[in-house]
C-alpha cells in the first residue's frame, strides 16, 4: 500500500458526526506528525489521503484503519478491507448525486504533501498512538472468529458480533436510529437520556460526553443552540420517567430496577462499625498484606496471583464502602476483577483458609442473600500492624484498565505507584514475586501505552496518563459494562426463580425488561470516584 484512505461517510453517521470525526482524526495525524490531503464529498462526506514514502502490506494498512474505527464511528475501513483493491473517490472526481469531490487542502499544500510523503518513522508513531485501539480490534476479531468457531462446531448459523455496540450505544455514537423504533430525532434523543438517566449519570457527564465519546447525540440536536436550549428540559423530563419507572403506587420507591439499580448488601448478617475505624483496619490490614500475605500466597503458584488481587479487592471494598462486612454476592467481586463468578466463589473459599484469621464466613448464603464474611485484625497480626507505617494511596483489586494489560501487570504497576521508592526492574521483581519474565513484559507493555517511563534506571508513573481514558480505549469499559448488565441479567433470573418456587416477594420493577439496553458506566476521570461507582453498581 503506498496510500492509506480514510473514508467518512454520512452513511455512517449523521453530517455534525463526520465532521468532528474528521476534526479528531486530522489532530492525531498532525500530532504524530503524519501530513495529509483531505476532500469533501457533495453528499457532505469527508477523505483524508495519506501518502506513504515506504510501502506497507495490506494487512498492515487494514489494521491500522480499522483501529481508528474506534475512534471515528463514521469512518468506513472497507477501502482497505480487500485483499486486492479497494475503491475510493479521488478529488475532482464526479460525485453519483451530482457535483464532484472538491479538494480542501490548499493545492500547493496537497502537491508538497503528494510529493514529499510521510517517512516510516511517522507511520511508526501513529501505530504507537494507536497501540491501545489496535490491540482492541484484535481481540474483538478474535472474539467474533471464536463465537463462529462454537456456532459452526453446533451446526447453527453464527450470530454478528460488534463487541458493546448495542443499538442504544449506536445511536449515540453516529446519530443514526431506527424510524421504526423513533418517530423523529427527539424520541430518539430521549431514549438515550433516559438510559443515561437510570444508569446513575449526572447533566454535568452528560455534557461532557455530547463531546466525546457519544457525538451522534450531540448531532440529534442539529446545532449547538438548539442542544443548550433543550438539554436541561429534556434531562428533567428523563429524570422524572426515570423515578416514575421505579416508584411503587404508593409513591414510595421500594424495589430495584434489575438493570440500573446499584447492588445493596443481601442481609445475610448484620454488623455495625465506624468509618474511621474501618479506614484505620484497612490500613493495618494493608501492612500485613505487604508484609506477611503477600509472601506467603505467592506458594499458591497461578492461583496465587488472583488470591493476593482478591485480597486487594476486599480491602478497596472495605474503604470505598466503609464496611468490615462482605454480604455481596460473588458476581460483585468478579465484576471488579474482570473474572467469573465460579472463579471468585472458589477463591473465597481458599482465601479464607488462606488468610490467617483476617477472613472469616459467618453465615451461609440463603434465597437471596450471599455468603457473609466479616474482615478483622487478629490479635497475632496487632504487634506487626502497629510497628510498620502506612503506605500513601488506594489499595485496588483490579482498575479497569488491567482487564485488558491482565493480573501480572496490575501487581508491577501497584509496586510502581505505592513503592516508598522508585524501584527498578529487580525490585519489581524483589516485591511482586513474579518472575523477571512476566515482570519485564508487564513493564513494556505498560511503557508503550505510556502509563510508566524509566528514569535513569527506576521506574515511575506517568501521572499524565489517565488510566480511565485508557481503559476506555482499550475496551476494558465496555466489557465491565457488559459484565454488570449479565450479571444483573442472571440475579433477576434467580430473583424469578425465587418468586415462583418460594415466597412470591418479586415487585413488577424488578423483573427484566427485554428492551433494557448494556449498562453505561458513568464517566469520571477521578480514579476514586469511578471506583466507588463500580462497586456501587457491580
Amino acid at each position: 500500500m503506498a496510500s492509506l484512505c480514510l473514508d467518512l461517510d454520512t452513511s455512517k453517521a449523521l453530517q455534525g458526526v463526520v465532521d468532528d470525526d474528521a476534526q479528531r482524526l486530522g489532530n492525531l495525524l498532525e500530532s504524530c506528525g503524519v501530513r495529509y490531503v483531505a476532500d469533501v464529498s457533495p453528499s457532505g462526506g469527508r477523505h483524508l489521503y495519506i501518502p506513504l514514502a515506504e510501502r506497507v502490506s495490506g494487512p498492515e494498512a487494514r489494521e491500522l484503519v480499522e483501529a481508528m474505527t474506534l475512534l471515528a464511528p463514521s469512518l468506513d475501513p472497507s477501502p482497505h478491507q480487500n485483499v486486492t483493491d479497494g475503491c475510493i473517490r479521488v478529488p475532482g472526481s464526479a460525485h453519483k448525486s451530482g457535483g464532484h469531490q472538491i479538494l480542501a487542502t490548499p493545492l500547493a499544500t496537497a502537491y508538497d504533501i503528494l510529493r514529499r510523503r510521510n517517512p516510516a518513522s511517522a507511520v511508526a508513531a501513529l501505530r504507537l498512538a494507536l497501540a491501545p485501539e489496535v490491540r482492541r480490534a484484535r481481540e474483538l476479531k478474535d472474539r467474533a472468529a471464536k463465537m463462529v468457531a462454537t456456532a459452526t462446531a453446533h451446526g447453527i448459523s453464527p450470530v454478528p458480533f460488534g463487541g458493546s455496540q448495542s443499538p442504544l450505544r449506536a445511536l449515540a455514537r453516529t446519530g443514526l436510529y431506527d424510524t421504526a423504533k423513533y418517530a423523529s430525532p427527539s424520541e430518539a434523543r430521549m431514549a438515550v437520556l433516559n438510559h443515561f438517566a437510570a444508569c446513575g449519570w449526572t447533566l454535568d457527564q452528560v455534557r461532557l460526553e455530547l463531546g466525546g465519546q457519544f457525538p451522534g447525540l450531540a448531532a440529534l440536536y442539529a446545532n449547538t443552540d438548539r442542544q443548550e436550549r433543550l438539554i436541561d428540559k429534556e434531562w428533567a423530563e428523563a429524570c422524572r420517567w426515570i423515578q416514575k419507572r421505579g416508584t411503587s403506587p404508593t409513591g414510595k420507591r421500594t424495589t430495584r430496577i434489575n438493570d440500573t439499580s446499584p447492588p445493596k448488601p443481601t442481609g445475610g448478617a448484620s454488623r455495625t462499625s465506624s468509618k474511621a475505624g474501618t479506614h484505620q483496619l484497612v490500613n493495618d490490614l494493608e501492612n500485613i498484606l505487604y508484609a506477611v500475605l503477600d509472601h506467603r500466597l505467592k506458594e499458591h503458584g497461578r492461583e496465587g496471583l488472583s488470591l493476593r488481587l482478591l485480597l486487594r479487592a476486599v480491602l478497596g471494598y472495605m474503604r470505598t464502602m466503609e464496611t468490615d462486612l462482605l454480604d455481596v454476592g460473588c458476581r460483585t467481586f468478579a465484576t471488579a476483577m474482570g473474572k467469573h463468578h465460579g472463579t471468585i466463589a472458589r477463591l473465597l473459599r481458599t482465601l479464607e483458609q488462606a488468610s490467617d484469621g483476617i477472613l472469616t464466613k459467618v453465615s451461609d448464603a440463603r434465597g437471596r442473600n450471599a455468603d457473609a464474611y466479616v474482615i478483622q485484625l487478629p490479635r497475632h497480626f496487632e504487634q506487626l500492624a502497629r510497628e510498620l507505617s502506612w503506605r500513601s494511596g488506594k489499595i485496588h483489586g483490579i482498575r479497569p484498565v488491567f482487564r485488558a494489560l491482565g493480573d501480572a501487570a496490575a501487581l508491577v504497576y501497584e509496586s510502581i505507584e505505592r513503592g516508598r521508592l522508585s524501584p527498578t526492574t529487580a525490585g519489581i521483581v524483589r516485591s511482586t514475586g513474579l518472575s523477571r519474565t512476566a515482570v519485564e513484559t508487564a513493564l513494556g507493555s505498560m511503557t508503550s501505552y505510556n502509563m510508566i517511563e524509566r528514569r535513569h534506571g527506576q521506574w515511575a508513573i506517568t501521572a499524565a496518563t489517565s488510566l480511565t481514558a485508557l481503559a476506555r480505549r482499550l475496551g476494558a469499559l465496555d466489557d465491565a459494562a457488559e459484565q454488570i448488565r449479565r450479571h444483573r441479567m442472571q440475579r433477576a433470573a434467580w430473583h424469578a426463580w425465587l418468586d415462583r418456587n418460594l415466597v412470591p416477594e418479586l415487585a413488577e420493577h424488578e423483573v427484566e425488561d427485554g428492551e433494557s439496553d448494556l449498562y453505561w458506566i458513568p464517566p469520571s476521570e477521578n480514579e476514586l470516584d469511578w471506583c466507588g461507582t463500580l462497586w456501587r453498581v457491580a
